[in-house]
């Protein structure tokens, strides 16, 4: 697949999703950005969601993750089901009585206003890296495939991405995106049954066999009991998968933001109760995908690991022009379906929280602010893309992202437990000092718990931050 033949896949894939925003910009008011008007229905949620789960990470990273660690991820995304039960009965309920815009909000009632700035201001953090690290992903793969051959520098293609994202969200953001992540999440999933499809026919397999293979197969080993110092044990890795979808989904405003375009409580419960059995499903599938690959790269040579692997033998291993194409388009999709929702969460964030745009400005006003916060918002992303690309290394992205997740959002699963699980108030001037002091007690802890006794919290780390913060808690309150 040649270069321009990329470019105009790109162009093409892009028209279709301005169209989309052309239909669904109707309005532009920050009701509709914020909120889509409290109108989405909730079946165009939960689908959608799954891309914007998933991204370009889970796309490339998860199926280069099985060479080293097996299917043992799909540990964490077993705990995963626990963590989005949590949310649809104890979180949801919580954010629809408070009729919230920002989920953060719900913080500056219960402990005050320097908690609440603390709780958003961890977000933003969060999510600007952890929405910068799944693009930079998918740039790279873009730049190495595409634009190097055309000698287009990276900074040229990371602002180009961001600008096509801008043009189709500037103007209804979240009603737009409920759309958009619909028709991307159907892409992504058409273009993994296309891979799997190819690479299975090339090793032999048809449908009735490649279960049995994929069974049988070493790599495809689910639970590990054998060394609890391990960061692969069985424990770590479903108990963190609970405690990473409370925090990346529950207690992030990307994510929530969606549920809360829903017309009822009911209706986001059960969305939230169709995405937890969908998503599990495409995680098994993706990993499926990966042992495939996998085999395959060890049967034809295939010099390429973790994070390149799936890109390597889809556009460059000879298997035809189909796998290439539908890989492309699963990337894009992938990529955009959880960047343009980031976008928008962070300009949303931003809006409600730090600046207080509807306390401080009149209707007018404001959506003048939330659209020069939108610029502002993306302006960053394109920063904080261009400085991954010197500071990233070869290691898996999933894992890095889990593990930085691990001391963004300990700080806010501490905050909101300690919130909703006790009736303390606390001394509000000292919160941001325990929210910043714990990730590097957490760090610390980690670090020596290596070092003495070779113990390996893994995604653990999360749960450390957020009992740390808990503790914190319990020391500064009234």
């Amino acid at each position: 697949m040649q270069p321009l033949h990329i470019i105009y896949l790109i162009a093409a894939y892009f028209g279709v999703l301005i169209l989309v925003s052309v239909f669904t910009n109707k309005g532009g008011s920050n009701a509709d950005f914020f909120k889509a008007g409290k109108r989405s229905p909730w079946y165009l949620v939960a689908f959608g969601m799954i891309g914007a789960s998933l991204s370009g990470v889970t796309f490339i990273s998860v199926p280069g993750w099985v060479e080293a660690s097996k299917f043992s991820y799909f540990q964490v995304v077993l705990g995963y089901t626990i963590g989005y039960a949590v949310i649809g009965t104890v979180l949801l309920p919580l954010y629809y009585r408070l009729n919230l815009t920002s989920i953060y909000t719900y913080l500056e009632g219960r402990f005050g206003n320097n908690s609440y700035k603390t709780g958003a201001s961890f977000f933003l953090l969060s999510r600007v890296v952890g929405a910068s690290f799944r693009l930079y992903l998918v740039a790279i793969v873009l730049q190495n495939l595409v634009f190097d051959a055309l000698n287009i520098p990276f900074w040229v293609t990371v602002t180009i991405t961001i600008l096509l994202i801008w043009l189709y969200t500037f103007k209804s953001g979240i009603k737009t995106i409920v759309w958009t992540d619909t028709l991307q999440t159907l892409f992504m999933l058409i273009a993994v049954g296309v891979a799997i499809y190819y690479v299975a026919t090339d090793l032999g397999l048809d449908a009735g066999s490649v279960f049995g293979f994929i069974a049988d197969s070493d790599l495809s080993q689910i639970f590990f009991f054998e060394d609890w110092k391990s960061g692969d044990h069985f424990v770590k890795q479903f108990i963190s998968g609970a405690f990473i979808a409370i925090v990346m989904t529950g207690l992030d405003q990307d994510m929530m933001q969606k549920n809360l375009t829903c017309r009822s409580l009911k209706d986001a419960q059960k969305n939230m109760f169709w995405f937890t059995i969908v998503l599990t499903i495409v995680n098994f599938i993706f990993l499926a995908l990966g042992l495939l690959l996998t085999v395959y790269a060890q049967q034809n040579g295939v010099d390429a690991v973790r994070d390149q692997l799936f890109p390597t033998i889809a556009m460059k291993s000879g298997l035809g022009i189909g796998i290439a194409v539908f890989f492309m388009l699963g990337l894009i999709a992938a990529a955009y379906s959880s960047a343009d929702s980031a976008l928008t969460s962070l300009t949303t964030s931003f809006s409600i929280d730090i600046m207080e745009i509807e306390k401080k400005y009149d209707a007018v006003k404001q959506v003048v602010m939330r659209k020069r916060i939108h610029v502002l918002a993306s302006l960053v992303l394109i920063a904080v893309i261009i400085i991954f690309k010197y500071l990233i290394a070869d290691a898996t992205v999933i894992a890095k992202l889990f593990t930085f997740a691990g001391y963004t959002y300990g700080p806010l699963l501490g905050l909101y437990a300690f919130g909703l699980f006790t009736k303390w108030e606390v001394k509000d001037k000292l919160v941001p000092w325990i929210a910043v002091a714990t990730p590097f007690a957490g760090y610390l802890i980690s670090y020596l718990a290596t070092l003495w006794i070779n113990f390996d919290f893994g995604f653990f780390i999360l749960i450390l931050n957020g009992a740390l913060t808990f503790l914190g808690l319990i020391l500064i309150r009234r």
